[in-house]
């Protein structure tokens, strides 16, 4: 089968009936937003995977917009994760080079299949100051811009792992 043809089937005839409950088991969110150190110029993205059933990140990583850091993100997701599910992200064409077209879905955002990752982007600049956009409290070294955010993740599936018990 063709790779257009596998996602058109899975996307309207698998998951039209059962999209929420498929997509929590089986689709790891994939998604990347933009933060910067020390000044505007010097952009920072971010790059996340996101497990559904719980709410919990599962791989970060920070650096460029490029194939190269997309290929770390898929470094960082763990092994079982890579064999067992699907991942959904945008149309950036990083993720399609990167990840296997047999699992890699690229899909808009009205799909709803990217809606709990979006939702995170969302969180994490609402809750760590240092990625609003107009704020005062940015980072001034990358370790430190890293370290944030990685405190903060681990604290939000702390979180996540006590509301799912």
């Amino acid at each position: 089968m063709e790779r257009g043809c596998c996602e058109e089937l899975l996307l309207n005839e698998i998951y039209s009936k059962e999209r929420g409950r498929r997509v929590e088991l089986f689709g790891i969110q994939l998604d990347e937003m933009w933060s910067f150190v020390g000044k505007k110029a010097n952009k920072q993205w971010i790059w996340l995977a996101l497990n559904p059933y719980n709410r919990q990140i599962i791989a970060l990583h920070i650096g460029a917009r490029s194939t190269k850091d997309a290929q770390k993100l898929w470094e960082n997701i763990p092994t079982f994760f890579k064999e067992q599910v699907g991942f959904f992200s945008d149309y950036w064409r990083a993720y399609q080079s990167v990840f296997d077209p047999e699992t890699h879905f690229a899909v808009g955002k009205d799909s709803g299949l990217t809606a709990y990752i979006e939702r995170f982007n969302c969180t994490i600049r609402q809750r760590a100051s240092r990625l609003v956009r107009k704020s005062l409290s940015f980072s001034k070294s990358l370790d430190n811009h890293i370290g944030a955010i990685k405190y903060f993740i681990v604290h939000y599936n702390n979180q996540c792992k006590a509301l799912h018990l």
